[in-house]
């Protein structure tokens, strides 16, 4: 049996317990979150098709 991890479900998951436990860290999850999936939509397979 393989099991298939992807980083954005699993980022998802791990916020989405951290915010039921904490709902005070909402803003700064979200913040982080938005942060780094534009970093890696600018800069991971975007970045490749710039001539």
């Amino acid at each position: 049996m393989n099991l298939h991890l992807t980083v954005g479900p699993l980022v998802s998951l791990i916020a989405g317990i951290l915010i039921l436990a904490v709902p005070r860290l909402l803003r700064y999850i979200v913040s982080i979150y938005l942060i780094i999936v534009g970093l890696l939509g600018l800069l991971g397979s975007g970045a490749h098709y710039l001539h």
